[in-house]
């Protein structure tokens, strides 16, 4: 366990294992996941309001900042009037440039004794801050902003991000500079500090299987594909030396 994980109260920690573990069967799509777990109706306001406010980050909303705002409104069964009121919250939230103090203030003051409301509306938070890949320095900002008013440590936001970082940013693993810390030979692997070591070691194995020398010589691979399938061996060996040094 790193130093992160052990600094979470064991509370907050065991709820959002089971939420990511929770995600990642729902494919990290956070409006499947809170359609499965749903929400309570005051965390509503606070949840798209703060997604206006993450989805104004670099001065303009997208496209993907609006369908996913309507996939969250369908995933929580809203009827017309609580539509409007979720979009008026969005809109109202696209106009600031800071969270005032009050906005998730049950949130915040529920989260001790019931973190996963917070939680989720967290999740949801991550993954309208990452609809265009990383999220730059703007949207992740806004995002920690965030989270901070929700009472969550900034652990949280770590934990959440790498979750997604995993099955979502990392496509070609080849193409990445070489991993210099246990976060970047996480996600170059696919998974997560929060993982345990068995199941690292065995998704390690499951990806060099698949670019292997061995297994390559079976398939009828032209020059460019082996090189690719060469640098992509690579990355994950430099990824595995530095989390067995870790642990």
């Amino acid at each position: 366990m790193s130093s992160k994980q052990a600094s979470l109260p064991s509370r907050l920690d065991s709820e959002l294992s089971r939420l990511l573990e929770e995600l990642g069967h729902c494919g990290h799509q956070a409006q499947e996941l809170v359609y499965r777990t749903r929400l309570p109706r005051w965390c509503r306001p606070a949840l798209f309001y703060m997604l206006g406010y993450i989805a104004r980050s670099e001065g303009r909303v997208s496209e993907k900042d609006i369908h996913f705002a309507e996939a969250l409104m369908k995933s929580l069964g809203l009827s017309k009037r609580q539509r409007r009121h979720a979009i008026k919250r969005f809109q109202a939230g696209k106009l600031v440039s800071k969270l005032p103090a009050p906005r998730a203030l049950t949130l915040r003051i529920a989260r001790p004794l019931w973190p996963s409301p917070a939680l989720r509306v967290a999740i949801c938070l991550c993954h309208g801050a990452q609809l265009h890949g990383r999220p730059g320095q703007a949207r992740r900002y806004r995002y920690e902003d965030a989270l901070d008013q929700l009472g969550l440590p900034p652990e949280v936001s770590d934990d959440i991000l790498e979750s997604y970082a995993r099955k979502a940013w990392i496509t070609r693993p080849e193409t990445q500079p070489a991993p210099t810390t246990l976060e970047q030979a996480c996600e170059l692997i696919g998974v997560t500090r929060r993982t345990p070591y068995a199941e690292i070691k065995r998704s390690y194995r499951k990806k060099v299987s698949q670019c292997h020398p061995d297994k390559l010589a079976r398939q009828n691979l032209d020059d460019a594909q082996r090189a690719l399938a060469k640098d992509r061996l690579l990355r994950y060996q430099q990824a595995w030396e530095i989390i067995k040094r870790h642990y």
